[in-house]
């Protein structure tokens, strides 16, 4: 049986700002599936900003940054599709940078 732990991290709360940032690690059998193309296509459907990259150590990493119910929403999308494929999900989250103008995919 295969349990899935989720470890969130809260680096900064500031209260009158509605964009934040996601920052995740994926661990598992993330790699080779679809992953980094279904983020991409998730996030550009909800209007995240951000990028998505393999880890040679075999984890999936995401940056995203949008409305707080949009990267949660995003996050729990991602859990849904790939929950066979995903053991656990670090996730630090703090407010967003502004710094993204797209979503894409990098190498």
């Amino acid at each position: 049986m295969t349990f899935l732990t989720i470890n969130h991290m809260k680096t900064s709360s500031k209260k009158n700002s509605t964009a934040k940032r996601l920052h995740i690690f994926y661990s598992g059998s993330v790699q080779g599936v679809g992953f980094r193309y279904t983020a991409e296509r998730l996030a550009a459907s909800l209007g995240l900003t951000g990028w998505v990259k393999n880890l040679p150590d075999g984890r999936v990493e995401i940056v995203c940054e949008g409305s707080e119910l949009d990267v949660e929403a995003f996050m729990v999308k991602i859990s849904d599709v790939f929950k066979i494929y995903i053991r656990s999900i670090d996730v630090d989250r703090s407010e967003a940078t502004g710094e993204f103008e797209t979503f894409e995919v990098i190498f």
